[in-house]
């Protein structure tokens, strides 16, 4: 050709490149290569989900494969929206009803116990759990239920004065064993980072929507303190065991089960949203996932 000018790295040289030109160029390519390639470990993280309803969020899908349908595990609940995300590989042996006895043990015949898909190799866990500890949910929901479903005229708190301190007790006894459940997760995957999943805001911070949800404002706000106590004692415990708590009760607020439409995160008695009675919609799922993604993030994943 006429003009002989080569470039080289986008500077025009005037000149072939030579011997020693082109000893830099293979040094750069090659180089380029190896800066410019995917890490191995960014492909390879492996995340196990572990949890109750609250993370197997029935309803708001189809079933899962791989699982017992007697876990009611939505395909679209957060472990598996979360792993995509994220372009985990995901283990997702959230189980409804789960309680944390059922880490150790099975849950249902054929249903491993949830320990079971932790090793070494794990890198993520999340697990939310401790609302079925000593019958606490179905205990407190439907025992207050079943107390103020005939008062209409929104009179007092009668759950309140039937059980007292009763809830409060049983979130309080439960700490150390939600304590020897994070640690547990850390013996059996010492490699892992566990985040520790909070329960949503279910009823609103004041006043009451009976019939949906059939409480008096008294014992609306009775029952909403009982799930804070279980949300700071999911904290506290993730906190002394070298865990991150995912706070999704905040964010809830205002997204409760007397809402509607898009507005509402967990449903009332009678689900009118996607999903089932009293857990996420479909809209709160995807919020949930949003709120451990931003967690994991933050924590470098």
């Amino acid at each position: 050709m006429g003009n002989s000018r080569k470039w080289l790295g986008g500077v025009n040289t005037g000149r072939h490149p030579g011997r020693k030109g082109l000893l830099v160029l293979v040094v750069a390519a090659v180089l380029g290569f190896i800066v410019g390639a995917p890490s191995a470990g960014a492909a390879t993280r492996n995340y196990v989900a572990l949890g109750d309803s609250y993370s197997a969020d029935p309803g708001v899908s189809g079933l899962a494969s791989g699982i017992s349908p007697l876990c009611l595990q939505s395909s679209a609940d957060y472990p598996h929206q979360v792993g995509a995300a994220k372009g985990f590989n995901t283990t997702d042996v959230s189980c409804s009803g789960a309680t944390s006895s059922d880490m150790t043990s099975s849950q249902y015949w054929g249903v491993a116990p949830q320990f079971d898909a932790l090793s070494s190799s794990t890198n993520v866990v999340t697990v939310g759990i401790g609302g079925n500890d000593n019958n606490l949910f179905l205990g407190a929901l439907v025992s207050c239920g079943i107390t103020d479903i005939w008062d209409f005229l929104n009179i007092g708190s009668p759950c309140k004065a039937l059980f007292g301190n009763t809830f409060a007790n049983a979130v309080s006894s439960d700490a150390t064993t939600i304590g020897g459940v994070i640690q547990g997760i850390h013996a059996h995957a010492p490699n892992a980072t566990v985040f520790v999943t909070g329960y949503p805001d279910i009823l609103p911070q004041s006043g009451n929507c009976y019939p949906k949800m059939p409480l008096t404002t008294g014992d609306t706000s009775y029952l909403n303190g009982v799930e804070e106590d279980l949300n700071t004692m999911l904290s506290s415990e993730a906190s002394a065991n070298n865990a991150t708590f995912v706070d999704t009760f905040t964010p809830s607020i205002g997204h409760d089960a007397c809402k509607s439409g898009s507005a509402q995160w967990v449903n009332a008695i009678i689900a009118t949203n996607g999903g089932i009675s009293v857990h996420p919609t479909p809209n709160g799922v995807t919020e949930t996932t949003t709120l451990i993604e931003a967690a994991m993030t933050a924590k470098g994943f």
